[in-house]
């Protein structure tokens, strides 16, 4: 076979920073991630990112060097990424911190509401149902980290971790203070809001979980290949006949409910933030799909049907 040569550049200099010899046509960008990290110890694989010019998109570790438009001697470009952190540890620190968060509002803390003795105890018992589905939206989304996921990157920069513990701890902080405190009020339609607001929560948690799980059955036998995801038997994934991102429409149905059970200001908001957010990635996603496969279903929406 004809070897290749890989000359690295910086993106921003475009000083050369390595020459590869006698590589193999069918290295992978991972295998030639491998051989710069060797060369510079300091810039791990994850640190880096590697493309075809200075402003191209950062070639996928399985991607083979033989299928990519260069010829035998290949020009590349790196630049640093920094400091990266696993998406596993991410995911774990950024949904640890509102479960524990919310308690200290729940339990009344001195702290947080004064040693009034009137303080300590809520007569709402939708305060306590609040809790309760708090605390198991995170618990799922904890067990969903440890044993469901599966990344197709494996790490985020450092620097973000600080930015989404701030919005997830902070929004937890506030909505819990409101919903806790003393002074709150029970929904204007009494038992029949509430009850509503639970089953949709149920359904919408039962639902997000569902997509969560097909997902990763999508990448059972490890595979970072972005393929088409379609229904299965359970009807939660039917969802998928009609949005691109059915978890993340479960996801929003999931804090809607939540708002209309507890009728607070601040968990309001949280929604409409998590819906712009959640619109924008499935609008993302919605366009690699759109990008990747000539296939994919034409009615298909990113994350309302027939609407968005």
């Amino acid at each position: 076979f004809v070897s290749y040569q890989v000359e690295i550049l910086d993106r921003e200099t475009k000083k050369q920073l390595c020459f590869l010899d006698k590589v193999e046509p069918h290295a992978t960008i991972r295998e030639i991630r491998l051989m710069f990290h060797k060369l510079y110890p300091q810039w791990y694989p994850a640190r880096q990112s590697i493309t075809l010019d200075p402003k191209g998109k950062s070639l996928r570790d399985e991607e083979i060097l033989q299928h990519l438009p260069v010829g035998t001697t290949a020009t590349l470009y790196f630049k640093d990424l920094g400091p990266q952190i696993g998406w596993t540890t991410v995911f774990l620190i950024e949904y640890t911190g509102p479960l524990f968060i919310y308690f200290l509002f729940y339990f009344r803390m001195t702290l947080v509401y004064g040693l009034n003795e009137r303080f300590t105890s809520s007569p709402h018992p939708v305060v306590n149902l609040a809790c309760i589905c708090h605390s198991f939206h995170y618990i799922k989304r904890l067990i969903e980290t440890v044993f469901v996921h599966r990344f197709s990157r494996g790490t985020m920069p450092l620097r973000k971790i600080v930015k989404n513990c701030l919005y997830y701890w902070g929004f937890a902080a506030w909505l819990a203070y409101y919903i806790n405190h003393p002074l709150y009020t029970p929904p204007s339609y009494g038992k029949k809001q509430i009850n509503f607001a639970v089953i949709m929560f149920l359904l919408c948690e039962a639902g997000n979980f569902s997509i969560h799980v097909a997902l990763s059955d999508l990448r059972r036998n490890g595979s970072k290949t972005c393929k088409i995801p379609y229904p299965t038997k359970n009807p939660f994934t039917w969802l998928f006949f009609f949005v691109s991102c059915p978890n993340y429409t479960y996801e929003v149905g999931t804090w809607i409910s939540f708002t209309i059970m507890t009728q607070c200001v601040p968990v309001g908001l949280f929604t409409l933030l998590c819906f712009i957010q959640m619109t924008i990635w499935a609008k993302d996603k919605h366009c690699t799909y759109l990008r990747e496969f000539k296939d994919y279903p034409s009615h298909r929406m990113p994350i309302i049907p027939f609407l968005l």
